[in-house]
């Protein structure tokens, strides 16, 4: 199909019908959803903890977590008791804790991906760079921005997505699609400043807004996590 990008070993297009119509022809693919999924991933995975994404945000997610034997985060920020979408949050999640998390974006997209039978990664600014350098030794990679919705449920583009999928492909060997090329010179152009492009955006101004710019602040830090989250047997773990 001419839209695939398969003229390039790097390729970088938006939320779930990326997954669908390009996914099924790389060797990896890798979700980035900055504001909040990939950095709680992220964050997760580098405290040694597992994430098990769960597509829905209704009452089966805590028999999910009972069936696995996993303890269930919030779908919704929360400032205090316990664990949740809030990046922050997690950032005393204990050793070994296995966290169902979830998430109609990153979440989904992740658990979408998984279904191709291909490694699903989860990056974000914060190792951005190492997903990148442990992707060297692969073949065809799909960077996945998730991006946000609009109320009506349509695909909303993200800036800070456009930007985490460009730091991954910044830190890629191989040759590039113009769709890829496009996010890492929007990266690379935002890069020197990119802290204040993150608060600034339309997610970063609603989260600011709602009392959460801890968690703009921490999702905006660029290459600080050497973690490499992989999605092994339905939980991301270190790579």
């Amino acid at each position: 199909m001419s839209f695939d990008q398969s003229a390039f070993r790097v390729r970088c297009e938006w939320g779930g019908a990326a997954v669908r119509h390009l996914g099924p022809h790389v060797d990896a693919v890798v979700v980035v959803d900055v504001l909040s999924f990939t950095t709680c991933v992220d964050v997760a995975v580098s405290r040694g903890a597992a994430v098990l994404p769960y597509r829905w945000r209704d009452d089966s997610a805590a028999a999910f977590a009972r069936e696995q034997g996993a303890v269930l985060a919030s779908h919704e920020r929360r400032f205090t008791d316990g664990f949740s979408l809030s990046p922050s949050s997690l950032l005393t999640l204990p050793v070994g804790e296995r966290l169902v998390l979830p998430s109609p974006n990153g979440g989904a997209l992740c658990a979408d991906a998984a279904e191709l039978g291909v490694p699903v990664y989860a990056a974000c600014l914060r190792n951005a760079r190492a997903v990148g350098e442990h992707l060297h030794g692969v073949g065809r990679v799909l960077v996945v921005p998730a991006g946000e919705r609009w109320p009506d449920g349509t695909l909303r583009p993200a800036l800070e997505d456009w930007l985490g999928a460009g730091a991954v492909i910044d830190a890629l060997r191989g040759d590039r699609s113009p769709e890829a090329e496009a996010a890492a010179q929007a990266f690379r152009s935002a890069e020197p400043d990119l802290a204040r492009s993150v608060r600034a955006c339309s997610s970063g101004v609603e989260l600011i807004e709602r009392g959460f710019g801890v968690d703009v602040e921490l999702a905006a830090q660029l290459n600080v996590s050497r973690a490499v989250p992989v999605l092994r047997d339905g939980e991301f773990v270190a790579a």
